[in-house]
Parts: C-alpha cells; structure tokens; sequence
C-alpha cells in the first residue's frame, strides 16, 4: 500500500480540487429550437436572445457558492458562440448584437470581473462542419478553433470534452486525435485541466448527481483510456440519459481492486456534473421542475463531500438570462452554505493523538485554517486517533475532514464518536475514504468531546482539517427553542479550509 500512498496530485489538479463547486453553463442553438441536441441545420437568425447578461450569471453563480463557469462554446450542432474564422455557423451569422457579439468574450472578461475563474467546452462532435468523419481534415479544423479558444480569452482553468461521437456526413465515424489535442492545451494553457475525455479529472460516470460510496482519486491508469469513456458517453438523444445511474464499477481504489494494477496508477480525481433542471438547455416546460434546495444540498455533500467537485448546469433562457427561480435556488444554496460553514465550532478547542511523527505535524495543526498544514503518525502507523475536548458541550450535526492530499490519498475507514451525557462513547458516523473533503452528516448531537478513530490507512493517515458544524436549520430549530425556552446563545458554524 506504500507505492499507492505515494501517488499525487499535479499542481493543476491540487488547484482544480480546491474549486470544488463551480457552474455548467449550456446555451446555443437548442435554447432557441427548444431541443437538448440540435441537427447542425438549425438558422443563425433564430440566435437573438433579448436581453442576454454574462454578468447576471456571473452573479448567479458567486450567490451560490461558487468558483467559476464553464461556458459551451461549441455543442454537437456546431454552432460557436464566438466568431471563428474556421465556420460561418457563428454569432456573427446571427442578429444577436448585429453580428458583431462574441460571447465567449462577454462571459470571460464577466467572470475575470467577477473573480470567478473561466472554462470552455468544446464538443468534438460536430454535426454541421463538413469535414466531420474525414478525421485527418476535421482533427486540423478542430485544432484551429481549439486554438482560437485558447488564444484569444485569458486563462482558462478548464477544457472539457466529453465522448459523444456520432457519423459524419460521409457516414464514416470520426477518429479524434486526443494525443494532439491535448498537446496543444499544454502548449498553450498549462494550467489548465483537461476533464472527462481528458487525463486530469474523470466523470463520475453518470449525469444524475449520484457518487459512490468510496469516490478514489488514486485508481487504475486503464481509466483513462477515452474508448471507454465514449462508450459509456451519451450518444442519442434520449430524454433518459440524464437520469441514469450506471453502477458498474461500483469499486475503483480499493485495496483488491488496486493489488491488480500496482505500478500502474494514476491521481484522476472524479468530478459529479449534473443540472439543476432535468434538460441540460432551457425549456419553459421545466420552469417548476428546478432541483430543490434539498436535492442539491444532497449532491453537494455527496460530490464535494466525497472527494469529488461539483459542476452544476444552469441554462439561460432565451432572454439570455438565468430564469428567476433558478436564481432564487442559487441563492438559498449559497445562504446555506455560508450559514453553515462559516466557522467551526471546534476552533480553540484543545485536542489531542494517539501518536505523532514530528514537532511539524502534531493534532493542533488540523484546527487550522492553513491548507499545507496537517497532522500525522510515525511512519508505517495505519490505526489512530484524535480526540477534540471543546470549551464547553456544544450542538452540531456535521464534521468536515480533509486529507493533505499533496502528500496522497490514504485514510481508508473512520468512524466518528462522542460522549453523551452517559458519558459513554457514542458512534455518529460511519466512513470510508476522506480525499480532498469528507462531510459527514448525522442527526443533531451535544457533546463536548468528539473523537476520530482512523481504522485502516495506506502507509499512514495525514489529516489537514476537522471541522464541526451545525447546519442552517438546525440553528433556525435551536434559536427558536432558546428564545422559548433558555436564555443561551446559538453558536454559528464554519466551512473551514
């Protein structure tokens, strides 16, 4: 379990993980036409939304939480929302700003203004461009509108591809040239991911929001292989693949499953993509059918509280804004969010190990708000604890742990405990791997005394954080009950690292 233990994040990925919540945004000729894929015939002129705001969604997307956008600048309909010189099936075929727009322009500098970081999608696919299936012609005309993308619209933190990869019109199905595509994303903007059909980031292998169980960053290399990844890939449009949970490979790092591939592993962390309505473009017949507030609360925790990042679609409407009730759900996430993880209770709180390796990385260094500071055992230590005495008994209902996961991904299996009034042990929570984030939910519980009880490790644990919460509404339940009943002060809670 060494040499996995050993297997580490690129700095583009490290900075990838720490995004962790960051926006789809799906908006062409499909908006318009009221389809999820369109033909490639579609007519530039229907492109004219009214009163289309980048900045709006910039905004929709900071009250939510989150880090940045990923804009579709090209779907399988081959429409791009910038000028290419490569197409005349562009913005500027259309009325929208008098053929002069380039909205991958407008949402780029919204989001530099914005401070959220800015991603493109390009389909591979290409239902209208000719030369699609006639591979050697069509991989050269991809790589001048990926170079254009790459060149003209400051940095970009992510390219995203996915697999979907249909006949051309010679009825020949094209060939992509991953290889070159990927070397001129490195030439050209090297901090940059390269996700799903990519080697930086891998799909979770659904669009439903659904996480495993043990969501492992450290996995076989064979997981890259992108024919595989086609295949599992949406190629109709069936009005069901969104939906669908795939439940093979169910188990991707463990122990067994890694013995068989030693020597041959690779840090692919998962990325949970999914929308916040069932169609991943705007159609006003899903106007009362947006996710709840619980819904996506349940993906968070399980995506960005499962060592994966969340990417969540919002699709403008044909007004070229995000649609209002969108907007209000953005807006209680992030109320939620901010609520909840404000502070943790556990600051100031004294805490001891049953074992450290150093003066460098002894149990306090997990209450700090530092990202490279973090605790360990002696080498080779794979079960221990930590044990976190707060100043006094206290209500929460969530603990957030990080691993340092510059250092590897290892903790295997926890539990989480605390003493009731009996003063005996109580177990809370139940888990198996940490990575970048493991929030850990569970009913309401007061103690004062709370312990981490690490089962099984590769090598030995690392561990940069814990933090404990309690939720919004627990806070809501709790101050309604003091102003009742007691006259005691409701304590906030923390996001922590």
């Amino acid at each position: 379990m060494k040499a996995a233990a050993q297997v580490v994040p690129s700095e583009r990925q490290l900075k990838w993980q720490e995004m962790e919540f960051y926006a789809f945004i799906h908006f062409t000729m499909n908006t318009f036409t009221d389809q999820e894929w369109g033909t490639g015939n579609e007519d530039p002129d229907i492109f004219s939304p009214s009163h289309l705001s980048a900045r709006q969604w910039v905004q929709a997307c900071k009250s939510a939480g989150m880090t940045g956008l990923i804009l579709t600048c090209k779907h399988h309909d081959g429409f791009c929302l910038w000028p290419s010189q490569y197409t005349n099936h562009t913005v500027a075929a259309s009325p929208w700003r008098n053929g002069t727009g380039d909205l991958v322009k407008e949402v780029a500098d919204a989001c530099r203004e914005g401070g959220l970081k800015f991603g493109i999608y390009l389909s591979p696919w290409d239902r209208h461009e000719a030369s699609y299936g006639d591979s050697e012609r069509y991989n050269a005309f991809f790589k001048n509108q990926l170079r254009e993308l790459l060149t003209q619209y400051g940095p970009i933190f992510c390219v995203w591809f996915d697999g979907a990869c249909g006949e051309g019109p010679n009825g020949k199905r094209q060939v992509y040239d991953w290889d070159s595509y990927y070397a001129l994303i490195r030439e050209l903007q090297p901090e940059a991911v390269i996700s799903v059909c990519g080697p930086d980031v891998r799909w979770c292998g659904n669009e439903a929001g659904h996480t495993r169980t043990s969501e492992w960053s450290v996995v076989p290399a064979y997981l890259q292989d992108n024919e595989k990844i086609q295949e599992q890939s949406q190629q109709v449009d069936d009005g069901e693949f969104a939906s669908r949970i795939n439940t093979q490979d169910a188990d991707l790092g463990s122990r067994e499953v890694i013995r068989q591939h030693e020597g041959k592993l690779i840090w692919y962390p998962a990325e949970v993509n999914t929308s916040i309505r069932p169609g991943w473009f705007y159609h006003a017949s899903e106007d009362d059918h947006v996710k709840s507030l619980e819904e996506l609360l349940a993906i968070y925790d399980g995506a960005v509280g499962g060592n994966a990042n969340f990417l969540l679609n919002l699709p403008p409407d044909r007004r070229g804004l995000i649609h209002e009730q969108d907007v209000e759900r953005l807006q209680q996430l992030g109320n939620f969010l901010r609520s909840t993880y404000r502070q943790s209770l556990a600051v100031g709180a004294r805490i001891q190990a049953s074992d450290t390796m150093d003066e460098e990385h002894v149990a306090t260094q997990v209450l700090l708000e530092e990202s490279d500071t973090f605790w360990c055992p002696s080498e080779g230590t794979e079960l221990a604890w930590l044990e976190v005495e707060l100043s006094e008994e206290k209500r929460f209902d969530r603990v957030v742990l990080m691993e340092h996961i510059r250092s590897g991904q290892r903790i295997e299996r926890f539990t989480l405990e605390a003493k009731g009034e009996s003063g005996d042990w109580q177990e809370l929570y139940s888990g198996t791997i940490v990575g970048h984030k493991r929030i850990c939910s569970f009913e309401p519980f007061t103690a004062k005394t709370i312990r981490l009880t690490i089962h099984e490790s590769r090598w030995y644990p690392t561990l940069s954080w814990l933090g404990i919460y309690l939720s919004k509404q627990e806070m809501h339940e709790a101050a309604d009950q003091a102003a009742t009943f007691v006259d005691k002060p409701i304590l906030d809670s923390s996001h922590g690292k």
